[in-house]
């Protein structure tokens, strides 16, 4: 049976993406970086080391039409839209499913094998980010437990399958699924190896680090439960929200110059967004520039170092809740080496998403926006140093 990639320790990040999940996750699951693993924590600590950085169903759904930001929820509401028309489900279906290879490189193309599903009414969807797609698409009473980053309000009555990265097979097993979704950096290959051998579907969808790559895993994950119309409505709903956001923020934010530093103090993990972070998207999206794609970096994540931070003099931080509360919060992130030589340590210039919806790229994206462009705008027109 195929491995899924290693995964990394609670408190590092993995290889890309999302306020996801909780401790770990720069998405919105509780993982981090993507890319990680192991030797990623590792080498992360160690570069720091020598570079001298130190260490049930919430409220009713809101208004579902299209439309500008006026129509969404606040990101402070927590709450999910579900698409209030009824679509006929079509099953049985098969679908393909990612093949997951520990020994695949980020160049090597994915891998596919076909996965049968015949019954959706026990839903089991293994990141908190898959749990917001099928929430949205109106399945929400059909799921039967949840990821640490499922911190939305509808899901949380739902009993944990995972602990930090970790799922564990016999409590996925215990509350007997009829289908199980999953991506491609959901593990330990252990606990996937072992729930793929009791016979219950399986299905393995993409990440999303961008929003070309957020439509696409919408479509995927209805057609995988036999609604491949709700997926449809869903791209077309979250289409019209990210236009109607971006007309209703241009402008509003100037083009500050971000950093989004992925922090986990207890792990000694330190780390500043390139390109393919996720976070370049999101602050592309508003008229921000990030600081780390105009450092020149070439990964999407790359472990801080001073000299380069005090180089960057970001106007603005970004970073996760959790990792802003591992560090100790602002007093201790100017603390960090180079952070108080920026205009953003001077000015405590610091913007927080809680951990499992900054990155999370799924239908709260546009809410994610919005609340983005309002932190942004309230730092002024920022045009950079």
């Amino acid at each position: 049976m195929p491995r899924t990639d290693p995964r990394p320790p609670a408190d590092a990040p993995p290889g890309h993406r999302r306020p996801g999940r909780t401790p770990a996750d720069p998405r919105t699951d509780a993982r981090g970086p993507r890319r990680g693993g192991r030797a990623l924590a590792a080498a992360c600590a160690l570069a720091l080391a020598l570079t001298g950085c130190s260490g049930g169903a919430g409220p009713a759904p809101a208004d579902t039409s299209s439309g500008g930001a006026g129509d969404i929820p606040e990101l402070s509401e927590n709450r999910l839209q579900p698409l209030e028309e009824d679509f006929v489900q079509q099953l049985p279906v098969t679908v393909d499913s990612v093949v997951l290879d520990p020994y695949r490189t980020s160049t090597d193309p994915l891998e596919y094998e076909q996965v049968e599903v015949a019954d959706a009414s026990r839903v089991l969807p293994l990141t908190g980010s898959l749990a917001e797609i099928v929430f949205t698409l109106g399945l929400g009473d059909r799921v039967v437990g949840r990821d640490v980053a499922a911190t939305f309000d509808e899901a949380a009555d739902l009993p944990v399958v995972t602990s930090g990265h970790e799922v564990s097979a016999e409590s996925v097993l215990a509350l007997e699924p009829t289908v199980i979704l999953a991506d491609t950096q959901t593990g330990p290959p252990e606990a996937i190896e072992q729930i793929q051998r009791s016979g219950i579907p399986v299905v393995i969808v993409e990440e999303a680090w961008s929003f070309d790559e957020m439509y696409p895993r919408f479509e995927r994950v209805a057609r995988a439960l036999g609604v491949p119309e709700a997926g449809t409505a869903l791209v077309e709903r979250t289409r019209a929200q990210m236009t109607g956001v971006r007309e209703d923020s241009s402008g509003s934010v100037g083009s500050p110059l971000v950093a989004f530093l992925y922090l986990r103090g207890t792990a000694g993990v330190y780390l500043i967004g390139g390109p393919g972070s996720g976070a370049d998207a999101m602050l592309a999206e508003v008229g921000a520039r990030d600081a780390g794609v105009e450092m020149g970096l070439e990964t999407p994540f790359t472990p801080i170092t001073t000299e380069a931070l005090i180089a960057a003099q970001p106007d603005v931080i970004l970073v996760m809740t959790k990792g802003l509360e591992s560090v100790g919060g602002i007093d201790g992130l100017v603390e960090i080496p180079g952070v108080a030589q920026t205009p953003a340590g001077r000015d405590r210039a610091v913007v927080d998403f809680e951990d499992g919806v900054l990155l999370n790229f799924g239908p709260r994206t546009p809410q994610v926006i919005a609340a983005l462009a309002g932190e942004l705008s309230a730092f002024g027109s920022g045009e950079g140093s």
